[in-house]
């Protein structure tokens, strides 16, 4: 073999297996919430490969942060899907281990996420909680989606333990916004606005 094709075929093994880039993103979700004061809810994930890391705060508590691990899964040909299971560390105002995930089925414009964690309080075991948050949107355009969200929280009081609502929000570049209505059939609702930028 030349001795060309001997060195294109060793910066070719060479590039194929460099180490995976990090993917990292950030998102700030906006709770306007009736009868409540409102509050900021951060949130930044960082990706390798199969690795998953991802920081929050105001998420199981006013108040209280956590710091999570997990390992991504992903596939799927005509849809696709993906899966990252996590453990969480919860601390501040509520302190706990969570076990949890993050998971997406996507089949032309359709899109189910839903990301969900128990919170085992160490403090008191009747504080222990199931958080989810879940969407079913369809994408009639690439830079726009809509369609239903059910939330189920314990870092602000509601009249509803599953508080249902609808959902749209738009992509530009790296930059993402949404906005969430709950609870559309009451007075008073819950209203969600997130902004969020990928790198």
């Amino acid at each position: 073999m030349p001795m060309w094709a001997l060195l294109v075929a060793a910066l070719s093994l060479q590039a194929s297996s460099s180490p995976p880039r990090w993917d990292v993103s950030a998102s700030v979700y906006t709770y306007i919430v009736p009868d409540d004061s409102n509050y900021a809810q951060p949130t930044v994930t960082a990706d390798r490969g199969r690795l998953h890391l991802e920081g929050r705060f105001n998420y199981e508590a006013r108040d209280a942060g956590s710091l999570w691990a997990g390992r991504n899964f992903d596939g799927g040909d005509d849809s696709w899907w993906s899966l990252t299971p996590m453990v969480g560390v919860v601390f501040g105002d509520t302190s706990g281990i969570a076990p949890g995930y993050r998971g997406s089925i996507s089949w032309r414009r359709l899109e189910l996420y839903s990301e969900s964690e128990y919170v085992f309080d160490t403090t008191s075991s009747s504080d222990s909680f199931l958080y989810n948050w879940s969407e079913l949107t369809v994408s009639p355009v690439d830079w726009l989606r809509a369609g239903v969200a059910v939330q189920r929280t314990r870092a602000y009081q509601t009249e509803r333990d599953l508080q249902r609502g609808l959902v749209i929000g738009v992509t530009h570049g790296r930059l993402e916004v949404s906005t969430t209505v709950f609870d559309l059939a009451e007075s008073k609702r819950t209203v969600v606005v997130m902004i969020a930028a990928h790198f």
